[in-house]
């Protein structure tokens, strides 16, 4: 599983270097880099990449497009990271872009890197038509915006030392990450042209997959080590932050997961063996400790 996690991000990191190294060059650059290299483990683009293999998609195609989400992921961290925000001075084992840079020098970067997810998508070397490119293009706005990332990050902040349903706490969870899990998902489908039912499916596998990465994330901040995540750890509680470990407790948190890995690989059952990599990739993803 790492090597093949490795090999992704690899093949990711070596695509996004290659673009950036076609810019003309700005006093950006230098802050989008740091924000965005060497990234995180690119669990979104191993989702993307499982599910592209159930449809036969091109694997180039699909670096394209994850190096696009990891962009986003990027600018969502830079900017959650700010003192307006979540207000965190560690990233990835390393200072937050805006300690590094200054908070108007990060604003700016994860800006940039917001709009460069979008150029990716429209760039001639994507060899997909452009009606294609446009339902991308549609849909990673949709999950990056007021009814996604950005979205879920005010109700996050909204919710903080307050009493919070468990309903509304797994839309604010849903919205804040399991969106840009939700394109991940269902990107293969868009690129095949299947149907509208068929794309909600896989959305919907996103959003619990989403859901799932949150719930293991707010673990790593339950229990976790900071040296071995790269941040700081047990900031949730001292904040009051709207969890679901907070609400279940860590025992039904962790049931739970396991509860959505079942019912995800349940749904897949139609693909056969081929499902096998998205189920080892769900097994990591609540296991993993940073």
């Amino acid at each position: 599983m790492k090597t093949k996690l490795n090999n992704i991000a690899q093949d990711t990191n070596t695509y996004l270097k290659k673009f950036f190294n076609k810019q003309k060059n700005s006093k950006l650059i230098t802050a989008m880099n740091y924000g965005l290299f060497p990234g995180g483990k690119k669990i979104r683009s191993k989702i993307l990449i499982d599910i592209g293999s159930l449809m036969s998609i091109d694997y180039k195609i699909l670096i394209a497009i994850g190096a696009s989400i990891e962009c986003i992921h990027a600018y969502s961290l830079i900017h959650d990271d700010l003192p307006c925000m979540d207000n965190d001075k560690m990233r990835r084992g390393k200072p937050s872009t805006h300690i590094k840079f200054g908070e108007s020098t990060a604003v700016l970067a994860g800006n940039s890197l917001l709009t460069m997810a979008f150029e990716i998508l429209t760039n001639p070397s994507l060899k997909l038509n452009e009606k294609i490119k446009i339902n991308l293009i549609k849909k990673l706005s949709e999950c990056s915006g007021h009814l996604g990332i950005a979205g879920g990050q005010y109700l996050d902040l909204n919710y903080e030392k307050k009493k919070i349903s468990k309903n509304k706490i797994i839309e604010m969870e849903i919205k804040k990450t399991g969106k840009l899990f939700s394109f991940c998902c269902a990107v293969p489908s868009i690129i095949k042209k299947k149907s509208l039912k068929e794309i909600k499916f896989f959305e919907n596998i996103g959003s619990d997959i989403g859901l799932l990465f949150q719930i293991a994330d707010d673990l790593i901040d339950f229990k976790g080590n900071s040296k071995v995540a790269g941040k700081k750890t047990g900031k949730d509680q001292k904040k009051g932050k709207a969890t679901l470990i907070s609400l279940l407790g860590q025992k039904n948190a962790i049931k739970y997961c396991n509860k959505i890995i079942f019912d995800i690989n349940k749904k897949l059952t139609r693909y056969g063996p081929s499902a096998k990599n998205i189920n080892e990739t769900l097994e990591y993803i609540l296991n993993r400790d940073k």
